[in-house]
């Protein structure tokens, strides 16, 4: 046997030691295709990152950690929520506390777990969750801010690390205060570049390019700081050249509150924005086409009995390079709606979000929905209550069967599960199940059964003063799955 010959099984060898999951098999005969059909096994380790909540004294903070039970996960495991370790400063330089220990530590699989923290002092997070505790592991944050810029309810959902990012949405007006803030979980520093586009075109920044975001720390970078521009609209980039980050925006208002804006999905000709609140009172529509082609985009409304088409509004034409806008009023009229983009004729990507409004005068709330995918096999929300949640669904294409199931709550309460069709280009406010015995907060874990792809949305709400602060958090897959491929042994390779 050459020496070639060993070498190669030496590093099939190797190959299957690394991998872990492959199962080998001897096969039926020497050159016959041994292919299997990847096998769908839980994931054994996820990681979530969480921004820094605010800079108010004023704001309560809540952390809400859950793992769906999983068919086939592990019994063993843990998860763990740790302050970020590195240096991390409120966006003007000055240095943030740290905590001194876990703000939760993550229940079991099927119970949620619940941790509070006050003041402007609380730092980024870092989540790990491993073996039982990873496969669906979600994890949200949401601040009440009482008075300033930005009061209200604020939410977000703790996400995983990746290379590249798109808000539409943002802003550098007057009235505005955003902070993209820049997570890195990482052992080694990470560069990131963060790109701003204006009505015009791209924005000339200062010191947009070569951010260096520490190892295990968490960087939240003013945008007014980036430009001299005052714009209304901005699309923010978020482009990590080395190591990875996640990355959330920060959107504060000086007159109408606050929310974050999650990334928008990945660059698309169809979009779906779901969820908007059957009272909202001014809808704002934000998109961007970063290719070098204009997108003329098909606008609808998906409500309870159908598509509608809003009036003055049937078409959004994206310039290249710039970002758009169009202020859709109060689109839904008392009803609950999704909006759907799609190509008039040629297919160009474009990224979207919508800035909502709800409340009238000086008691105006905001938030935003961002352009979500689909919710492939499962998607988790959580930091429900039984009077403050509102779960809206929507199938665009074909109609769809979903299975929507409550788990326990985090101070007790028994699971309960209940089966909704959602009929093609609806979108319906579902009367989502609630735990018997319910204490505390619940998850709701949202299954498509069958039918065409299936969208969704939470808005939490909560009244404090005669405002009525309210966040929305799209459904996203929740990942708890991976598809392995099954391997076979195959010596004829090492024959050619």
């Amino acid at each position: 046997m050459n020496r070639t010959t060993l070498s190669l099984i030496g590093g099939t060898a190797a190959l299957a030691a690394v991998t872990g999951f492959a199962a080998l098999h001897t096969p039926d005969a020497a050159g016959t295709n041994t292919a299997r059909t990847a096998a769908e096994l839980p994931v054994e380790r996820t990681s979530l990152l969480c921004p820094a909540p605010s800079l108010s004294d004023l704001a309560e903070t809540s952390y809400t950690s859950f793992t769906p039970v999983t068919k086939g996960a592990g019994s063993d495991g843990k998860g763990e929520l740790q302050p970020a370790a590195g240096q991390s400063t409120d966006g003007k330089g000055a240095t943030k506390k740290k905590a001194d220990k876990p703000v939760l530590t993550p229940k079991e699989p099927g119970t949620p777990v619940t941790g509070d923290v006050s003041g402007a002092e609380s730092p980024a997070l870092l989540g790990t969750a491993e073996g039982g505790y990873a496969p669906g592991w979600t994890l949200q944050e949401t601040t009440e801010v009482a008075v300033g810029t930005g009061r209200g309810l604020q939410g977000v959902n703790c996400t995983a690390p990746d290379t590249e990012f798109w808000f539409p949405g943002a802003s550098t007006a007057a009235d505005r205060t955003d902070y993209v803030h820049l997570t890195n979980p990482d052992d080694s520093a990470a560069v990131v570049d963060l790109d701003l586009y204006g009505k015009d075109g791209a924005l000339q920044t200062t010191v947009g390019e070569g951010i260096t975001v520490q190892p295990h720390s968490s960087e939240p970078v003013l945008l007014s700081t980036l430009t001299a521009a005052k714009q209304e609209n901005l699309t923010v980039h978020v482009n990590v050249r080395s190591g990875r980050v996640a990355a959330s925006v920060q959107a504060l208002d000086d007159r109408l509150g606050g929310d974050w804006l999650a990334a928008a999905t990945d660059p698309a000709g169809s979009l779906v924005l779901p969820g908007i609140p059957k009272d909202a009172t001014a809808v704002r529509l934000v998109a961007f086409t970063p290719g070098d082609a204009d997108a003329d985009l098909k606008v609808r409304l998906a409500s309870p009995t159908g598509p509608i088409t809003p009036a003055g509004n049937e078409t959004l034409h994206v310039k290249a390079g710039m970002t758009s806008a169009v202020d859709l009023g109060d689109v839904t009229r008392g009803e609950a709606g999704s909006l759907i983009l799609t190509p008039t004729d040629q297919s160009v990507p474009v990224v979207a979000a919508l800035r909502v409004v709800r409340g009238k005068g000086d008691k105006q709330e905001t938030a935003f929905i961002p352009a979500a995918a689909p919710v492939g096999k499962r998607a988790t929300s959580v930091h429900n209550s039984s009077k403050g949640s509102t779960l809206a669904l929507t199938a665009p294409g074909g109609a769809a069967k979903v299975k929507v199931t409550a788990s326990a709550g985090s101070g007790g309460g028994t699971p309960a599960s209940k089966t909704f069709t959602i009929k093609a280009g609806t979108t319906q406010n579902v009367e989502a199940p609630v735990p018997s015995g319910l204490k505390g907060t619940y998850a709701l874990t949202v299954e498509p059964l069958s039918g065409g792809p299936v969208y969704g949305a939470r808005t939490l709400a909560a009244t404090e003063d005669g405002i009525s602060g309210f966040t929305v958090q799209t459904l996203a897959d929740d990942r708890g799955t991976v598809a392995v491929p099954e391997a076979d042994e195959d010596l004829s390779v090492l024959q050619k």
